[in-house]
């Protein structure tokens, strides 16, 4: 999937986060090549590994990067090409120190899940369509996200 950015936005110098971390063997790729403002979203899903279930993502990185996006009414993907798969855009407004393992601790996620034409198309994601959650499961009653505050965008397949 081809994402183009305008180029006043910084979201790139991110890191994979793929099922490998629990043994799968799915893996994703998000490749820019300024000055394009296109991002390539790539890799494989591989959900034979864990018995039907996988993922393959990229996020940004840093804990100290903060977005102010509280102005906006969402965010607008303009999507180059796509394959017709469904993908999950996530946000985060809480980053806790990693456990002494050196594992993410986990925290609330604001999701959007949208499914591009083969074509591709531009795909708004309104802040009330994301749905608050914890480790794959819905949140109803979370605090809303802090849209002065956003600190991590990440973009995942998964099933």
């Amino acid at each position: 999937m081809a994402l183009q950015a305008p180029p006043q936005s910084t979201l790139f110098g991110g890191s994979l986060s793929d099922d490998s971390v629990r043994g799968g063997s799915s893996y994703s790729e998000l490749a820019c090549n300024p000055p394009s403002p296109i991002a390539v979203f790539r890799g494989n899903l591989d959900i034979e590994t864990l018995g039907g279930a996988g993922f393959a993502s990229q996020r940004t990185t840093g804990e100290n990067r903060i977005w102010d996006v509280s102005d906006y009414d969402g965010l607008l993907l303009d999507v180059t090409q796509a394959d017709g798969k469904q993908y999950t855009l996530t946000l985060k407004d809480e980053l806790l120190p990693k456990s002494p393992n050196g594992r993410e601790q986990s925290t609330i996620s604001w999701e959007y899940d949208f499914k591009p034409k083969h074509g591709g198309e531009k795909v708004f994601a309104k802040w009330h369509d994301f749905t608050a959650t914890y480790r794959g499961r819905e949140m109803p009653d979370a605090k809303p996200l802090d849209l002065k505050r956003v600190k991590r965008i990440s973009l995942m397949m998964r099933r």
